[in-house]
């Protein structure tokens, strides 16, 4: 059986050391320990996460966020490969009013997944990118544009590894 591929946007790794929110820390903590770790997932990142990383001006958080992508089973999507149709993509997102022009990387993460054929995007983003009313106006789009594959945009909560 195919494992499932997940891509994590930057809020997955934030909400690491999320001191101001233990809930949602504890939950991504499990998560990157029942599921993350143990490699159930085939999990992804982007150079689009690096780039939000690197525009961290607190440099121990820069370095204990880019520690974990080191440090846990994630690969990169080569973006650079496909940026051709991720732009346009990004101008359909923005143009529809999917996404306001000033949150870019947040349609960035969900144009590389529907470009890669990701199963899930996971994210802390409610406003943006993580609830059901913003993920069908993405779908829509993509639909539009013959991007077919069904990506789901889901919270940690919802890919809890259940065979640990």
């Amino acid at each position: 059986m195919r494992k499932f591929r997940i891509y994590l946007d930057t809020s997955i790794l934030n909400f690491l050391f999320a001191e101001d929110a233990p809930e949602k820390k504890e939950i991504t903590s499990q998560f990157f320990e029942s599921s993350i770790k143990v490699g159930f997932y085939q999990t992804f990142i982007s150079r689009f996460v690096i780039d939000e990383i690197m525009n961290t001006t607190n440099e121990q958080k820069r370095t204990d966020l880019l520690r974990i992508i080191s440090d846990y089973p994630i690969d990169f999507l080569n973006v650079d490969d496909s940026l051709n149709k991720i732009d346009e993509l990004s101008e359909h997102y923005i143009f529809n009013q999917v996404v306001p022009a000033s949150k870019k990387f947040d349609a960035l993460h969900v144009e590389a997944s529907s470009v890669f054929e990701i199963d899930f995007l996971v994210s802390w983003n409610f406003k943006h990118l993580a609830n059901v009313n913003r993920e069908a106006k993405f779908l829509s789009v993509n639909k539009s544009l013959n991007y077919n594959y069904p990506l789901r945009i889901v919270t940690p909560e919802n890919l809890f590894n259940d065979e640990y």
